[in-house]
């Protein structure tokens, strides 16, 4: 299965890291405050940052990864042009 890795735009101006197989569903799920506690008192504004082709094993690696990385570094791979977005 494809898994990705994406960086989420909250209203609070926060950086959420996730995985999943399907970006669109689980962006809705996260709109609709399913799923994710961390969306229970903020809303995701934009899909910022996808990274695909891993498996389970290697998105879950990546997301923690990206998840020790501050804000500044954050928002420099998302604006890396090496990545699909």
């Amino acid at each position: 299965m494809n898994w990705s890795v994406y960086i989420i735009l909250c209203t609070d101006d926060s950086l959420y890291t996730g995985i999943t197989t399907d970006v669109s569903r689980r962006f809705a799920q996260h709109s609709n405050q399913k799923g994710a506690k961390y969306f229970r008192g903020r809303q995701p504004k934009q899909l910022l940052y996808v990274e695909t082709g891993h498996n389970r094993s290697s998105a879950g690696k990546r997301e923690i990864a990206i998840k020790k990385l501050n804000r500044h570094e954050k928002l420099k791979l998302v604006a890396s042009p090496t990545e699909a977005k």
